[in-house]
């Protein structure tokens, strides 16, 4: 994640401005993610139970987004059901993330780091 990162994406125009608050892209990233078959929730956006010592663009929920150079970056704390394969659900959340934000936003994004919390193992049911 890059160390500085201004509050807002700013596209200036001959009409104008279109600001993107990193809460649009976070919305998006965690809509998307949550479809995906796989994904039980989001986890924590804080590594470790505590802060990032790095100033961040972050609107929490599982998601932190950060802006630098006209591009996005998205890291996603996951919670994945027990049996998926991890490296395949991530590399389907990277794609999918990645796509919804070009559509949607229309802004190039540089990457979609997911970080897996947990997997979510059910508890056996008592007869």
């Amino acid at each position: 994640m890059p160390t500085t990162a201004p509050e807002h994406s700013i596209v200036e125009q001959t009409l104008g401005t279109v600001t993107v608050h990193p809460s649009v892209v976070a919305t998006v990233a965690r809509l998307t993610a949550l479809a995906i078959p796989g994904v039980v929730r989001l986890g924590s956006s804080q590594r470790y139970g505590v802060g990032r010592m790095l100033p961040r663009s972050s609107v929490g929920r599982g998601v932190d987004v950060s802006f630098s150079d006209g591009a996005i970056t998205v890291e996603l704390h996951v919670v994945a059901e027990a049996q998926v394969n991890l490296i395949e659900l991530g590399q389907r959340l990277q794609s999918e993330v990645s796509r919804a934000i070009r559509n949607l936003i229309g802004m190039e994004v540089r990457a979609v780091d997911v970080c897996f919390q947990d997997v979510d193992i059910p508890l056996a049911r008592v007869s």
